[in-house]
């Protein structure tokens, strides 16, 4: 039997939909964008074009969710990593936001470069778990005007899954509709292989910026699918309880959700949240606590209750290096998601609030998720796992290692043999040198960066990707 857990029952999850409505038609959102506020007038919601406030009602949010997808399939370059949503098992992905990353070969701290981002990708390749790539650093070694095109585009040269990115200006969306393009042979296919998909993030409380959502319009018209991405802190960018929070989160959710069905309506969309708690000592952002999960883990909830698939964050910590913190806190907010059924966990590989990248946490954080899907599925009590026989034929005080069903047993899904775990006897844990689990990932990583690229692209079409990112260099410039 597999195992389910959730955080709000169905009343609950009425109730949470209610005060989300509530807020989407009584206090409003904010839309920065004119383009936006004039498709939403259009299509009945009450504008404040000076305030730039928008009221939205009800019907507009039923008439949203019956047009968006409840079904579709997140392509990837290579066809056998195509990840269909809703998905019987949680997926994982990197996390888009890392300033900072530790240096592989000298353990500094540092900002992020270009050889980070396509280590992380190499590594993530290799992970049966691993579904779709979301660039996990901010790159201080390229042109911060063309960030989202480049770091999109390499991660095509270096990966074979789904990519997922942010677009932070609409000038980016030509040059990142020219590179699918050529990746797929031609613009058609764009709307077909949904290769692509682009992270939206609100600005909490309920606030749309301009550019991102100009931008997202913009690929709205391939039907490039959307992950609206909603980080309200309880207790500062979001109210102070739970209940109220979540409805702030899923206000935000819905009014994107709104917003382009309306734009292009069967535009498919992954309800997501990354919403964190507040460290009232400091005032800053908390993503390792145990409200938080409970949060993300309702949101996921939510999304079942809408019938959409999700993304939720998770795998997080607040802890500043490797250590008990860092995987006490990864642990708290992983399983309670992967019992609930999330679609995909946002947040492997990284570490102090997502601002740090580890190279050889992407193999730990698996390795927990790996424990985690073991969990999750659960117990199986179907008549071929009834070993009666077998404990008919030994008796009291007999030894069940040798009998053919153990044989295959070891082998089953049935039992996991972890890749980083140490489960040695003490005396032989010694003769290995008293291996831990980061030093078995640092040797595995150092193993995968010394092995060729698996699946590169052609030469002419990494030839036409550089020369866009190279355009996208010298022409974006005049637009920041």
């Amino acid at each position: 039997m597999r195992t389910q857990s959730t955080y709000l029952s169905a009343p609950e999850q009425e109730r949470i939909h209610r005060d989300s409505l509530r807020i989407l038609s009584e206090v409003g959102v904010r839309f920065r964008s004119a383009r936006a506020r004039k498709l939403l007038s259009g299509h009945g919601a009450r504008v404040d074009h000076g305030r730039e406030f928008v009221w939205i009602g009800p019907e507009m949010v039923e008439q949203a969710l019956k047009t968006a997808p409840k079904s579709f399939t997140l392509g990837a370059r290579q066809a056998a990593f195509d990840f269909a949503l809703p998905s019987p098992f949680t997926g994982y992905t990197l996390d888009g936001a890392a300033t900072f990353a530790v240096d592989f070969e000298t353990s500094e701290r540092r900002y992020a470069v270009t050889k980070d981002l396509i280590a992380s990708l190499r590594i993530f390749e290799e992970l049966p778990l691993g579904t779709v790539v979301w660039p996990n650093v901010v790159l201080d070694d390229i042109p911060k005007h063309s960030s989202d095109v480049r770091t999109a585009l390499l991660s095509f040269m270096y990966s074979s899954k789904h990519i997922q990115h942010v677009v932070h200006h609409p000038a980016h969306v030509p040059y990142l509709i020219e590179g699918l393009a050529a990746i797929l042979g031609g613009e058609a296919a764009i709307r077909q292989r949904k290769i692509f998909s682009v992270c939206y993030c609100t600005i909490p409380p309920l606030t749309h910026d301009l550019d991102m959502c100009d931008a997202c319009l913009e690929l709205a018209q391939f039907h490039v699918p959307i992950l609206p991405y909603p980080m309200p802190a309880c207790g500062s960018t979001g109210p102070a309880s739970l209940r109220s929070d979540i409805a702030v989160a899923n206000a935000e959710s819905l009014s994107a959700l709104v917003l382009f069905q309306m734009a292009s309506p069967g535009t498919p969309i992954i309800y997501g949240s990354a919403a964190g708690v507040t460290n009232f000592r400091t005032g800053g952002f908390v993503q390792g606590a145990s409200e938080s999960v409970l949060i993300n883990t309702a949101l996921g909830g939510m999304a079942r209750f809408y019938g959409l698939p999700n993304t939720q964050a998770g795998c997080l910590t607040d802890a500043q290096e490797p250590g008990a913190q860092a995987l006490l806190e990864k642990m708290v907010t992983t399983l309670p998601l992967v019992l609930a059924g999330v679609d995909v966990i946002n947040g492997i590989g990284e570490m102090a609030t997502s601002q740090l990248l580890v190279q050889e946490q992407i193999l730990v954080d698996h390795e927990l998720a790996c424990l985690c899907k073991r969990l999750k599925d659960g117990i199986d009590v179907s008549d071929a796992q009834d070993y009666f026989g077998d404990v008919a034929r030994l008796g009291p005080g007999g030894h069940f290692l040798m009998e053919d069903n153990t044989v295959a047993a070891c082998r089953s899904p049935q039992f996991i043999h972890p890749q980083l775990a140490e489960r040695s006897p003490y005396e032989e844990w010694l003769k290995l040198g008293r291996p831990d689990m980061y030093s078995k990932a640092r040797k595995k990583v150092q193993s995968i960066l010394a092995s060729p690229l698996k699946q590169p692209l052609p030469g002419d079409v990494i030839g036409k990707l550089e020369d866009i990112m190279r355009r996208a260099d010298e022409q974006l410039a005049e637009t920041h």
